[in-house]
């Protein structure tokens, strides 16, 4: 892996408080920026990824709507229904 140089201006209060800060972890403070980018750059990635998962989803679920594979909100509501119902029973009878 070839280096390169990344240089930015930053106050020198804070430079010196996150060279403190780094120093007490038994770090420097070019170890603990590269860890923070890597950081960055992975919960970027996995962001990315995730929405294109979710919008695969979201693209399933439309074209089955779009086929006609929907149930009507009747069943579903009598389904849900069944469901509490059987969930107060259960908690009834622990009682």
């Amino acid at each position: 892996m070839s280096e390169a140089t990344f240089t930015f201006r930053v106050d020198e209060s804070l430079k010196s408080e996150f060279s403190n800060a780094a120093k007490s972890r038994d770090r420097n403070a070019a170890q603990l920026l590269r860890d923070f980018m890597r950081d960055f750059v992975r919960q970027q990635q996995e962001t990315a990824e995730h929405d294109a998962w979710f919008r695969r989803q979201v693209q399933i679920g439309l074209d089955s709507a779009n086929a006609g594979n929907l149930i009507p909100a009747v069943e579903v509501e009598a389904k849900f229904a069944a469901k509490r119902a059987a969930t107060r029973r259960r908690l009834e009878a622990s009682e």
